[in-house]
């Protein structure tokens, strides 16, 4: 009896504690301030365990609170804050909450907690790192000696505040990395008609390709660049090596009922994405590789599942950010097989901190989508619409230190190629056709002069050039569309 009455009176003695940790804090309200010392704050129902720092390349605050929620959703900073981009959270193990903020340049944190009447506030202090500025000597010309008795003035100072804007204007490349599927020994699937998957979308990979590398700000890295094969590992190893942006892998679709049809897109699932993990941390050999940005190296373990996890998730939004704007341009070019973005353990997508998509362009296995396949139509017009989602994402979402991401802040984004131009450039870049059995050899026609395409024409420019309409010259070479490549030999019209 005695024991009975002790363990209840060990339990009533343990029960507050277990009350106190069931009630989680509450996170309410989150504003932003200032300027080069920027401040935001959390309002919180009661003081509150947390741990914060900053992470580089590309620039974060990280805030987690021990055993608390979100009472209401975490406002956006200011659209022309000039430090904060974006802010998301997500729970973590259930009681924990993690508190993530993009920032557009890296900066230094310091926290102070306010004890108010009811509740408390969390105060995270930010300051701009200076970034080091070459020093002015070198802006003046050494062969231009200035005199003795003449101070360095404003007029002296300006060829280097000029550079100084220069060098300010300039940033990196967006850099996308194209992975046509299969290759080599793997040919893929096969279509009745006897069409490999490891050609067409090779034809894809390359259009798509042209696209990327004619678009200012953007450069393609081919994972693959012939008829050979690639490991599923390595064609990752190669993405992250070129520090790719975003990771895209061209597919078509088979299925045993040739009736299937259809575009997909896959992202990385939640499943594969946790086996990856592990597989990645227990690697010893990944520990010298960058993830997000920062080395693994000189961590212990739990900050190294931290950093990894930060970059894991932040891949996963962008991934499915960018998956959702491709699926919705594919949509224009036929029918979707599935009609919301898929997700799937496929290896080439498991980069920890890659964005990364794959695209099943469509059914090989079909017979009239086997067709579309080979004809140059079709694979421009998927090209188009890929490339068309990846920009729609970059445009929202281009990486601080880009060219992309500066133009945009100074209300100078960078058109948009126009169709003729990348279709021009994707011929180009693949030399000639890899399929293309809609191509039409036109022969010599009376009363007309004769042009030969050279690398860099386009049909728009050549009309021009002689003063015809582009549909006056698609109709005299009996075109279906503007794609010219190098070598084709034009009939041009004379203007009646």
């Amino acid at each position: 009896m005695w024991r009975n009455c002790k363990f209840f009176w060990m339990l009533g003695l343990l029960s507050p504690s277990f009350i106190a940790y069931a009630a989680q804090v509450q996170i309410g309200a989150v504003s932003y301030s200032g300027q080069q010392s920027a401040r935001v704050a959390f309002e919180l129902s009661a003081a509150v365990h947390h741990r914060f720092f900053t992470l580089n390349n590309p620039s974060r605050l990280v805030v987690d609170f021990d055993n608390a929620r979100l009472q209401q959703a975490i406002a956006p900073p200011p659209a022309d804050h000039p430090l904060f981009v974006n802010v998301r959270s997500a729970m973590r193990n259930s009681n924990d909450l993690r508190v993530v903020i993009e920032l557009k340049a890296d900066a230094d944190a310091k926290t102070v907690v306010i004890n108010k009447a009811a509740g408390s506030q969390l105060q995270v202090n930010l300051s701009v790192k200076e970034k080091p500025v070459a020093k002015l000597e070198k802006a003046v010309s050494p062969s231009t000696p200035a005199k003795k008795d003449r101070p360095l003035d404003s007029a002296i100072l300006a060829p280097a505040s000029a550079n100084v804007k220069v060098a300010k204007a300039k940033g990196r490349d967006i850099v996308v990395a194209i992975d046509a599927g299969h290759g080599g020994k793997d040919v893929g699937a096969q279509g009745g008609n006897g069409t490999q998957e490891k050609d067409v979308v090779f034809a894809i990979a390359k259009r798509l390709e042209g696209m990327v590398n004619n678009q200012p700000g953007m450069r393609a890295v081919m994972i693959r660049k012939g008829d050979y094969f690639v490991k599923l590992r390595e064609r990752v190893r190669i993405a992250r090596a070129a520090k790719a942006d975003l990771f895209v892998s061209i597919h078509a679709d088979a299925f045993n009922d040739s009736s299937a049809h259809g575009a997909s897109v896959y992202t990385l699932s939640s499943k594969g994405a946790s086996s990856e993990a592990a597989r990645f941390l227990a690697d010893s050999e990944n520990a010298s590789d960058l993830v997000g940005g920062v080395s693994l190296d000189d961590k212990d373990d739990t900050l190294a599942s931290v950093l990894l996890d930060l970059s894991q998730t932040a891949a996963k939004e962008a991934s499915q950010n960018v998956g959702s704007k491709v699926l919705r341009n594919v949509k224009s070019v036929g029918h979707l097989h599935r009609a919301a973005v898929q997700k799937a353990g496929f290896v080439v997508l498991k980069s920890p901190d890659i964005p990364s998509i794959l695209v099943e362009t469509a059914f090989i296995s079909n017979p009239e989508e086997e067709r579309r396949l080979v004809t140059r139509a079709y694979q421009d017009k998927m090209a188009s619409a890929v490339f068309g989602g990846i920009m729609a994402h970059f445009r929202q979402y281009a990486p601080a230190n880009t060219l992309m991401a500066q133009l945009s802040r100074s209300g100078k984004m960078p058109r948009l190629a126009k169709r003729e131009d990348v279709e021009t450039v994707a011929a180009v870049a693949a030399d000639k056709p890899v399929l293309a059995s809609n191509d039409v050899d036109a022969a010599p026609v009376s009363n007309k002069s004769q042009h030969v395409i050279n690398r860099g024409e386009t049909l728009s420019g050549i009309a021009q050039q002689y003063g015809v309409s582009m549909r006056a010259l698609r109709t005299a070479n009996d075109m279906s569309d503007g794609n010219v490549r190098v070598g084709q030999v034009l009939q041009i019209p004379r203007n009646s």
